[in-house]
Parts: C-alpha cells; sequence; structure tokens
C-alpha cells in the first residue's frame, strides 16, 4: 500500500505522486493500522504498516518509538532492524544504524527485505546502500587468508547484498564487488550471474566485461573470454589493461594468446576476402594490440603482431615504429626481418624487401604467406620477379644453399607459378632434398599438365624419372622415362642422353626388365627393353634381354 507505485499515465501520475495525495495515502494507512493494532495488539504486521505511515508522513520519532515496540515483541527480526538501521540513517545516528545493520547481516534473512526498502525514499535507500558497500570494503581490506578469510568474505556479500537491495537499479558498484567476491570463494556461477546484471544495466561496463572473461575462462569458454576482453579493449584500454595485468600468469597467458590467436584471425579473413580493415575492426585490432604489447612489453611477437595490424590498416610509418620498439635480437629473427622487408617493399625497395622476406620463406611458410596478402598485386608481381631473378643468381654462382629461400618466396608470391616450382625443384635437387624437389615437379605435372607444351611436359617427366632414380625408385622411374619417350622419343632422348647420360639410363631399363620378366611380365618386360633401346639403339644387355622375353613368353615357361 505503501511501496513505490506501478507506472500509469502522466497526468494521473503526477496526481497520484503529488505531495498532498501521499501524505493522504499515509495518514488513511496509519489510521487503518492504529485501527488493526487496537484490534490485536500482537499483530506485527499492523504495527510495522503503522511505522512506515509515520515515516511517510515524516514523523521520524513516532516511527522509531513503533518500531521499538516491534523489537521488543520480536527480537532480531530482519524487517524491524532494517526499518531501525534506515531511520537511524536518516537521523544521523550512524553508530546505532551500524550496529543494526549488523544485526540484520548476522541474521542472514536479507532476501526478504526488498519489499520493506521499497517503503523507504530513494535519498534514503542510498544512505543504506552506501553504508553497507563501504562496510563491506572494509572487510574485505582487512580480509586474513586461508578459511577465515572466506568467512569474511561471506561476510561482505552480505552487507553487499543488503546495498543491491537497497540501491535498486544503481547497484553495479556492489554488484561489481559481490561477484568478485563470489569468484573469491569459487562461486563461479553465481559471480557470473552478478556480471550478467551490470551488463544488462550496462553493456559497455569494462570490469564487468573483464571479470566476465576471467570466468569465462575458468569455465573453459575461451571463446567468449576473448570475446568479452576484445570489446572491453576497444571501449576503455586503460581501465582493461590493468584488469588483465591483475591475473595470475598463468590465467594471463591464456587471455594474452586467445587474443593474439583471435587477432591472428581477424587479419587473414580480413587478407581472404581481399578488402582493407574497416575503420571499426582496424580500431579493435589496434587497441587488441598495443594491450598485447603493454600487459608484457618483454614479448617481442606481440610487437609484431601489432605491426601487422597497423600495415593492415595502412599505416606504415607507426608499424615501423612499432618494431623499432620491440626487443632486438641479434641477429633479428626471420619474422622481424620479413616486416621490415614488407614496409621496405612499400616504399619501393623491392630488391630489399626480397632479401628480408626470402628469410621467411623456408623458416615459416604460412607466415610469409599472410604477410604477402598484405601486398597489392603489382608489389607481389615486382617481388616475384625480384626473387626469381636472385635465385637464378646464386644457382648460377653454385649457391644453391642461398638461392633456396629465394625460390621460395617466388612460389609463395607468384602463386606457385610453374616456372617458380621446377626452379624450386632444381635448388632442391642440387641440395639433395629430393623428396620435396619431386613434390615441386609432381605438382607442376598435376596442375600445369599440357598447358606448358609438349617440349616442357617432355622435360618435366624426365626430371620427375631422375628424381625418382635418386630416391632409388627405379620403377616408376623408368614408368616416368616411358612415358615422356612415348610423348616425343626425339626431345626425351636428348633430355636423358645429357641426363642421367645414355647408359646409365639404358642400364636402367635393363634392370627394370630383368625384373619384371623374372615376375613373368612379359609385355612389360618387352616394353622397358624397347624403350631402352630407344636411348641406346646398341645396347647388347637389353637386346639380349628382347630376345630372351620373346623366347620366354612363345615357350609360356621359364628357361635357365
Amino acid at each position: 500500500m505503501l511501496q513505490r507505485r506501478p507506472r500509469t499515465g502522466r497526468r494521473k501520475a503526477a496526481e497520484m505522486h503529488s505531495p498532498a495525495a501521499q501524505e493522504g495515502d499515509a495518514h488513511g494507512v496509519y489510521q487503518l493500522a492504529t485501527l488493526l493494532t487496537e484490534l490485536d495488539r500482537g499483530d506485527e504486521a499492523s504495527g510495522l504498516l503503522g511505522a512506515d505511515a509515520l515515516y511517510r508522513l515524516g514523523r521520524l520519532d513516532d516511527a522509531h518509538k513503533a518500531l521499538l515496540v516491534a523489537l521488543s515483541q520480536r527480537p532480531g527480526a530482519a524487517p524491524v532492524l532494517a526499518r531501525l538501521a534506515l531511520l537511524q540513517l536518516r537521523r544521523g545516528f550512524f553508530h546505532d544504524a551500524h550496529q543494526l545493520v549488523k544485526k540484520v547481516v548476522q541474521s542472514g534473512d536479507t532476501a526478504c527485505l526488498q519489499p520493506t526498502l521499497d517503503v523507504f525514499s530513494h535519498e534514503d535507500r542510498q544512505l543504506l546502500r552506501g553504508h553497507c558497500h563501504a562496510r563491506a570494503l572494509a572487510i574485505l581490506r582487512a580480509r586474513p587468508s586461508g578459511a577465515e578469510g572466506a568467512a569474511h568474505t561471506r561476510e561482505a556479500i552480505a552487507y553487499l547484498s543488503l546495498a543491491i537491495f537497497a540501491a535498486g537499479s544503481q547497484a553495479v558498484e556492489s554488484l561489481l564487488t559481490r561477484a568478485h567476491c563470489y569468484g573469491l570463494l569459487g562461486q563461479k556461477k553465481t559471480a557470473m550471474f552478478d556480471f550478467n546484471s551490470v551488463l544488462r544495466a550496462e553493456p559497455k561496463n569494462v570490469q564487468a566485461l573483464c571479470g566476465r572473461a576471467l570466468l569465462s575462462l575458468a569455465l573453459d569458454r575461451q571463446k567468449e573470454a576473448v570475446d568479452d576482453i576484445l570489446l572491453a579493449l576497444k571501449l576503455d584500454a586503460r581501465t582493461a589493461v590493468p584488469e588483465i595485468r591483475s591475473l595470475k600468469p598463468e590465467a594471463q597467458a591464456l587471455i594474452t594468446q586467445g587474443l593474439s590467436s583471435r587477432c591472428r584471425a581477424l587479419l587473414s579473413q580480413a587478407s581472404d576476402a581481399g578488402a582493407p580493415l574497416s575503420d571499426e575492426d582496424a580500431q579493435g585490432l589496434i587497441a587488441a594490440g598495443e594491450a598485447l604489447v603493454a600487459i608484457d612489453g618483454g614479448q617481442p611477437g606481440w610487437y609484431i603482431l601489432l605491426a601487422d595490424v597497423l600495415t593492415a590498416a595502412g599505416s606504415y610509418e607507426e608499424a615501423g615504429a612499432c618494431l623499432q620498439k620491440a626487443p632486438q635480437a641479434t641477429p633479428l629473427s626471420a619474422a622481424a626481418r620479413a616486416r621490415w622487408g614488407l614496409l621496405q617493399l612499400k616504399k619501393g625497395d623491392v630488391p630489399a624487401a626480397a632479401r628480408d622476406l626470402q628469410c621467411l620463406a623456408e623458416a615459416d611458410a604460412q607466415e610469409l604467406s599472410f604477410l604477402l596478402q598484405l601486398l597489392e598485386a603489382s608489389e607481389r608481381q615486382s617481388l616475384t620477379q625480384a626473387a626469381a631473378r636472385e635465385a637464378h643468381a646464386l644457382l648460377n654462382s653454385g649457391q644453391p644453399g642461398r638461392a633456396l629461400g629465394y625460390c621460395s618466396l617466388a612460389v609463395l608470391a607468384g602463386s606457385s607459378d610453374a616456372r617458380h616450382l621446377r626452379l624450386r625443384a632444381t635448388c632442391l635437387a642440387e641440395l639433395q632434398e629430393f623428396e620435396r624437389a619431386l613434390g615441386d615437379v609432381d605438382r607442376v605435372l598435376r596442375e600445369d599438365g599440357r598447358d606448358g607444351g609438349l617440349p616442357t611436359q617432355v622435360e618435366d617427366l624426365c626430371s620427375r624419372g631422375r628424381l625418382l632414380l635418386s630416391l632409388g625408385d627405379e620403377a616408376r622411374a623408368t614408368g616416368a622415362f616411358t612415358r615422356a619417350l612415348e610423348l616425343a622419343p626425339a626431345l626425351a632422348q636428348s633430355s636423358l642422353w645429357e641426363r642421367p647420360g645414355r647408359d646409365p639410363t639404358a642400364q636402367v631399363f635393363l634392370h627394370r626388365g630383368q625384373t619384371l620378366l623374372e615376375e613373368q611380365r612379359y609385355a612389360e618386360a618387352w616394353t622397358a627393353a624397347e624403350n631402352g633401346l630407344l636411348v641406346d639403339p646398341e645396347h647388347s644387355g637389353l637386346k639380349r634381354l628382347k630376345a630372351r622375353v620373346r623366347r620366354e613368353a612363345s615357350l609360356g615357361c621359364r628357361l635357365h
């Protein structure tokens, strides 16, 4: 009856909430409560109703007396104690109010106080909120460790709960503190409820976002944790960074690694889409990168990430300044050198860019591919050409080890063009990395197919056969040579005479033919002998093999 009224029309509400109307209501309620009390002296509810009416009428001393009577009838009743505490705060008797609030908290019966507090004015409820919140903070500051500390935390929670009831919709500060208290007690889901309550009222509350992120992390919800941290950093990094730095090293590491991974993923998505970063995305990523640097300035990887973000956003000078601030290793890491190379390319120094970027080509091709996506098509073309030229020069001077990085850079920057794959295969073969070289040649044969022309296709097949020979796989090597001879005998002969040579090639076919004959695979043995004779028509061993195959095939049995 004396509680705050529900919303209604403006005019009607103004009439109902006018001082005269409220005083009339309170006076009528007081008369009714007095009548009920006279009928039943032990009716506690009527006594409290009368005290509330007296409070509304501004008769605070009379209300206080009525409440003392009610307290004498039922000592320790939380509704009575709460009313007395509010009255004493209003009247300025703070010591008495403190003792009364303490009794309310000790009673453990705070959940039923919401209807009681609704009777009191906003100003008086704020007095109670401020008192309870301050008391909770004092308890937490003096909190000892161990089991006794947990008891102090629970006591603080009780004060904070009372403060939250009193504050109504303005309970954000108390909700945040109570959430942290629940976290200290390991009650993660209850703490999450308080953080969510804050965020429903204030979706951009950075402290609540950071607190919820930590809880999400503890509940193995890393994606949600990173989402909240990213938003918090975007809203107010100066508040969010200290929150992250206050975490234990293990939790801090999970947050920073999650942030780093998310930033990398967002950068890659933007690069894959071929569109520049939007201002909003760039702002969020820069905030995250700067936060990582602020959290752990000794980690070079965070400077590199921030430099990548700034480069993607087109802020090349800022990216260079960021790299200069990074802790420098001697010599520079491949990752750091590659970033400098990227910035050199943006300035138009293509040879320097190729020199710095090639060092990452073999160390981390995936990361280099990401960096190359930050380039314009014309920049990639210039880089590809410069890398290929340098690779050719180094191979011609007998330096395949130095050439390999440039070869791989040309492959990656040139979108795996067949010419660059062949160049790298040549380099790898000189370094005796035959498996990798074979992979490049196979890729050329698979993707380039007949587009390169017959001479090129024949040479690719011969290269494949030579690599297979180096790996000791004669069966597949002769298969590649056979295919080349079928396509263009003269071209294949010329290539095979050069490498591995007329006699070595003939010997390969001879060994293969003999093996096939032993397995009584006469048709295949005959083909091997004939192909070998295409390479060396005068090879006596192949002639004898051919005659033997004819003889054994005609007899249908094996001769010794």
